[in-house]
């Protein structure tokens, strides 16, 4: 008889998206007390929780190989996989074009931008928690929609902030560098709405 596995995908999953939140509150964290000298120390801190969602992401890969029969399909959890990656890899992104420009000092419209990052993550991690019970689920369909609103706020900080950008700044180097961060900040959110509609996805597949 073949040996069950123990391996539970819906969990590791979750732990997954418990990395981007851990990392979306690190950047808005810091935003709301930025130290430009402290910046190196953040990126560090950044890519250390970013390493550690890397190694759970290829464990997930390599049971999945293995794997004979997965409770979703394999190309569902691989999709789902990375896509939750691009999200923590997203959010590091931002620390890293900070400390590239050598910001010294943020716009608050940035900030405005990691909060919603914050409820955006979280949101997620609730889904993720939520998933494994997705075929009676009552509160799945509820974060899905409550992330496709985040993201379209996103959208609407995004065209503010570019607008306020270029009203008010003249400086070439500084109106190339807060453009940059802010489509990385866009970014971040568009990642999160992409696992929210897979996750929906999959749901419809399964129903």
């Amino acid at each position: 008889m073949a040996k069950k596995t123990s391996f539970n995908y819906f969990d590791a999953l979750a732990n997954l998206t418990d990395f981007s939140y851990e990392l979306a509150v690190l950047l808005n964290t810091y935003l709301g007390k930025f130290d430009p000298a402290t910046i190196s120390e953040k990126v560090k801190a950044a890519h250390v929780i970013e390493h550690k969602a890397d190694i759970a992401k290829h464990d997930i890969m390599n049971r999945l190989v293995k794997e004979f029969l997965p409770p979703i399909e394999r190309e569902d959890i691989t999709t789902l996989a990375q896509e939750i990656d691009d999200v923590t890899d997203s959010i590091e992104d931002v620390l890293i074009y900070l400390d590239m420009f050598a910001i010294k000092k943020i716009r608050p419209e940035a900030l405005k931008f990691t909060e919603l990052l914050v409820n955006c993550c979280k949101a997620m991690d609730q889904m993720l928690d939520e998933f494994k019970n997705f075929k009676n689920s009552k509160k799945l369909h509820d974060f899905v929609i409550e992330i496709n609103h985040l993201e379209e706020t996103g959208d609407a900080l995004y065209v503010d902030s570019m607008r306020n950008l270029y009203l008010g700044t003249k400086d070439p180097v500084e109106l190339m560098c807060w453009t940059e961060i802010f489509h990385r900040l866009e970014k971040c959110a568009d990642s999160c709405e992409d696992v929210a509609n897979t996750v929906e996805s999959i749901v419809m597949k399964n129903s």
